[in-house]
């Protein structure tokens, strides 16, 4: 793998006492590709995920971005992966180099909510939205369940093995606080990017 890959790759691994195994944190900005049981976990405000996997071949991933395919981020790639363009190629780069085949790959996408109150106009979490499912229809990846939009933040964590996603909506006080934080200083510095059309928003877990 190269250096330039490497920088955007996952590396919060801890064990997670609710799923009794190894877990990965992604932050916005990560990637992670797993050919194991390890738990792939991210928060999610306007931003989105997206879980990929080769069910025969046993490959599943999740990469977590900021922004769709705006704005020109330059030679470094870790800041790069940011962008769902370059997120999603990465992503499905990586899935096929463990041995997934694109043809077999399947798709769940969560997040793109807009958690800040009284800023409607800027829509980043619907661009977001409606960027990743453009570029899966675009390389033909099935979507088999998606939960985007809306106004709650996320906890989403994607099982490998049984390609299983699970979503919590944020509630508690100082998880909503600290994903708009993040959301409003994202916000600061894109308040000229154009807004596209919402998505309607999903289930709260599903199986394969």
């Amino acid at each position: 793998m190269s250096d330039a890959m490497t920088g955007a790759l996952a590396s919060h691994h801890y064990f997670d006492r609710d799923f009794n195994r190894m877990a990965v944190k992604l932050l916005p900005g990560e990637y992670f590709v797993t050919t194991g049981s390890t738990v792939l976990l991210t928060v999610l405000g306007s931003c989105v995920a997206a879980c990929l996997q080769d069910p025969h071949a046993r490959v599943a991933g999740m990469n977590h971005f900021m922004l769709p395919d705006d704005g020109d981020s330059g030679p470094d790639a870790a800041g790069a992966m940011r962008y769902g363009s370059h997120a999603m190629d990465v992503l499905l780069r990586e899935m096929v180099k463990a041995g997934a085949q694109r043809g077999r790959l399947q798709a769940k996408v969560f997040g793109g909510a807009a958690v800040l109150p009284n800023m409607p106009t800027f829509n980043i979490g619907d661009r977001n939205a409606d960027f990743v499912l453009r570029y899966l229809r675009a390389e033909q990846i099935d979507v088999h369940a998606q939960d985007l939009g809306g106004a709650h933040a996320r906890r989403l964590c994607f099982l490998p093995e049984s390609g299983k996603a699970v979503v919590r909506r944020l509630r508690t006080a100082p998880d909503i606080e600290l994903v708009r934080h993040q959301d409003a200083d994202l916000l600061r510095r894109l308040a000229d990017l154009p807004a596209r059309g919402a998505r309607p928003a999903g289930r709260a877990a599903w199986g394969t």
